[in-house]
């Protein structure tokens, strides 16, 4: 008898962690896991929140988990990997999030070696330790899944003119290493594939912040200009990423592997 939707995205009783996993898109991928039945680990450098986020799941949903962790760090990351083992036995998921870039609000002549070589450590880099310290813990289960979380403007370039004088445009640093990590997913899926784990990558486009309505500048350009440059007429919203999360991460996303999804409104389309 075929599984019924709410039994492939059932997701009861797996452990997923979410590196970065409070913030604006952590914080969405975090619920929406656990609101499917998982046991969260929220990692990221600051603990004071990553506890906080774990106690709201935990409050809602099943135990969740907090972990202070330095992602760029190799110690770290094992030490972490083997907390989560330790508490709950085994790793189904890793949703490598968490990322640092350099380089925001300067010319491209004014880029320093130091802002590429560390926003490459802080995308690629982090998201290659993770994967390797966590990799024996999921190949242990039955269920294993990675994903990355790219960009848009790992795939295309920006569009320079929306930006006007606000210091939001990206830099060439965070365009490049998210590609690289787009590019680092497909190298696992392959690598990968003859064990039943599969990967995935994310490329969300612009996320909406109320804080944004702040700067006159991004309010009267920015943000009209981004809508208009999008098909579906808006930035990400609160959700946005949920559903997405959850289909790859359970088993309604188990024939896919290898690709990257373009979460943008459209963005690439044209």
């Amino acid at each position: 008898m075929s599984e019924t939707i709410w039994e492939l995205f059932d997701m009861e009783g797996r452990v997923a962690i979410v590196t970065g996993g409070y913030g604006q898109l952590g914080s969405q991928m975090s619920d929406a896991l656990a609101e499917a039945g998982a046991h969260v680990v929220v990692a990221a450098r600051t603990y004071e929140r990553c506890a906080e986020k774990a106690r709201e799941l935990s409050e809602k949903h099943n135990e969740a988990m907090a972990v202070e962790v330095d992602v760029t760090d190799e110690d770290d990351v094992q030490e972490m990997v083997d907390d989560v083992v330790e508490r709950f036995g085994t790793i189904d998921v890793l949703v490598n999030n968490a990322y640092d870039a350099y380089g925001y609000g300067t010319d491209f002549e004014d880029l320093t070696l130091e802002d590429w070589e560390r926003t490459f450590e802080g995308v690629v880099t982090q998201s290659f330790l993770c994967t390797q310290a966590a990799l024996p813990a999921i190949r242990d289960g039955d269920h294993g899944t990675i994903i990355n979380i790219g960009s848009h403007y790992g795939v295309v370039a920006p569009d320079h003119r929306i930006y006007g004088e606000t210091d939001m445009n990206n830099p060439p640093t965070y365009g490049a290493a998210k590609a690289g990590l787009i590019q680092f997913t497909r190298w696992l899926a392959s690598y990968l594939a003859d064990e039943g784990i599969r990967v995935n990558s994310i490329s969300p486009g612009g996320f909406y912040r109320e804080e944004m309505e702040e700067s006159e500048e991004i309010r009267e350009v920015f943000l009209p200009e981004y809508r208009h440059r999008t098909p579906l007429d808006r930035m990400g919203d609160e959700t946005d990423m949920k559903g997405l999360i959850a289909y790859l991460a359970s088993d309604a996303g188990k024939w896919m592997t290898g690709q990257n999804i373009v979460l943008a409104g459209g963005w690439t389309v044209w």
